[in-house]
């Protein structure tokens, strides 16, 4: 079975979400690598995610441009 970079992204975002800064900085990562049909895949469940997590809401802004 192989996983996508979306997949592994999600991962990655989920063990670093303790985190804030760490998340943003990958969030950022994650966006300069991944294609456009994919970051709004990405968005879409980032805005799932952190729907009990208002730290990392904050985020979100980042998806929107």
């Amino acid at each position: 079975m192989t996983t996508t970079m979306l997949d592994y992204t999600k991962i990655i975002l989920q063990k670093v979400s303790f985190d804030s800064r760490l998340f943003t900085r990958e969030l950022k990562k994650a966006i300069s690598r991944l294609l456009p049909n994919e970051v709004e895949e990405l968005r879409c469940w980032l805005q799932q995610f952190t729907t009990d997590k208002p730290e990392l809401q904050t985020t979100l802004i980042f998806l929107k441009t």
